[in-house]
């Protein structure tokens, strides 16, 4: 019988949209008093905006307005309702947005989505995604204490070193991205060290098929959530995996790519997200995702909207190894290096990892030249190719992704 985190999780519609007429209206009149927002929501009356439908009327907040709206009021552009000094944590992700933190009851609200995970007293999570600036570490600590477990903070490298540990602590639970974990397996199997892990929490890129069946065949659950940096968990997969379940402190819309009009249930849209949390209200967040609503609800008894995961960018935003990779900085590679005419990052797949390959038109062949440059600007090392001037696509693409997410 399925163990439920909360008594969100199983409310009807009917409870369901009673509470958020009550949140909803409250937290479109916390974010009128912040600065960040200026006039765009000026004239809304808040108390009428009690559905998810009636979010429709307000604009919508793109990732690039962050980084505007902080470049006027560092560091988090007027859209907080603490100051700076009142967080926990203050993160950097590349371009730079700074993101606030709390170590606040599951902030991020990330210990739903490690419950259904299996995950709770007595188990150990080594924990691999980044300490270093970026929040995807604190985020799943965060949520591994709500649950009860304890935390090995191993963050990102070291191979041999996280096969050791999880080795002689006992580890039970991995978090980190997809592919990572298959690395610490191999490297464990290679070294003799048997290893305890049963349940993997993933985030930060595509689970492809193939991996997840793998991690089953040496007796793994491997289950992922959808989250961002700005946002916490949005969505998340239980032991039914049958599409993603909507977080109970986000509400999550699917619009037209590029507009904030709601596509018709079940066709493919931009993600919008409105966060409950009122520390950070953040309001109709367009993630750049593009993904679906799902009929139905999730057969593990969860009653909350599901939606079919992630399916893409509505940009040429990719996201290889857990990084995003922006067309701004394609355009800031070609700029900043007098040699280099174009250039094209490819996205594809070797066995179960990520690999990057940046084409570049240049005079040449001498691919090691460009190394530190790219390295520099789009903050992943990868694959070079110097390629003839003239040769690349004349397409508008400057980031292909090739991989299959069938």
């Amino acid at each position: 019988m399925t163990q439920f985190y909360d008594q969100l999780e199983t409310r009807s519609n009917d409870e369901r949209a009673a509470a958020l007429a009550r949140a909803l209206p409250d937290q479109i009149a916390r974010a009128q008093t912040l600065p960040g927002y200026g006039g765009a929501l000026r004239d809304v009356d808040a108390a009428v905006i009690t559905t998810i439908a009636d979010l429709a009327r307000l604009p919508v907040l793109r990732k690039s307005d962050l980084g505007k709206a902080q470049g006027n009021a560092a560091p988090f552009g007027g859209l907080t309702t603490r100051p700076a000094h009142g967080f926990s944590h203050i993160f950097q992700s590349p371009g730079p947005i700074y993101e606030p933190g709390g170590t606040d009851h599951d902030w991020w609200r990330m210990g739903r989505f490690l419950h259904a995970c299996g995950v709770g007293k007595g188990d150990i999570v080594q924990n691999c995604f980044g300490y270093h600036l970026t929040p995807a570490g604190m985020i799943f600590e965060n949520g591994a204490r709500a649950v009860g477990a304890a935390v090995l903070p191993a963050g990102t490298g070291q191979t041999e070193l996280q096969a050791r540990a999880a080795h002689d602590v006992g580890v039970t639970v991995y978090a980190g991205t997809p592919d990572y974990l298959k690395v610490i397996l191999d490297k464990a199997d290679a070294l003799g060290l048997p290893l305890k892990i049963t349940r993997a929490a993933v985030g930060g890129g595509a689970l492809f098929p193939s991996l997840r069946a793998e991690y089953a065949e040496r007796g793994i659950q491997c289950l992922q959530c959808y989250a961002t940096a700005d946002l916490g968990n949005i969505a998340y997969e239980s032991a039914t995996q049958e599409g993603m379940i909507v977080d109970e402190g986000v509400i999550v819309e699917i619009v037209t790519p590029g507009t904030g009009n709601p596509v018709a249930p079940g066709e493919v849209g931009e993600v919008v997200v409105t966060t409950l949390n009122p520390d950070y209200p953040l309001i109709r967040f367009a993630t750049g995702d593009l993904s679906a609503v799902m009929e139905g609800t999730s057969p593990c008894g969860r009653t909350n909207t599901r939606i079919k995961g992630w399916m893409g960018r509505a940009d040429q935003t990719t996201k290889i190894k857990g990084m995003f990779v922006r067309p701004e900085q394609v355009a800031a590679l070609v700029a900043g290096h007098a040699g280099i005419v174009r250039a094209r990052v490819i996205a594809s797949r070797e066995g179960e990892a990520d690999v990057m390959t940046v084409q570049i038109e240049a005079d040449g062949n001498d691919a090691d030249g460009f190394a530190g440059v790219v390295a520099d600007t789009l903050k992943l090392k990868g694959r070079i190719e110097v390629v003839a001037k003239g040769s690349l696509p004349n397409d508008g693409k400057v980031i292909e992704d090739l991989r299959s997410y069938d």
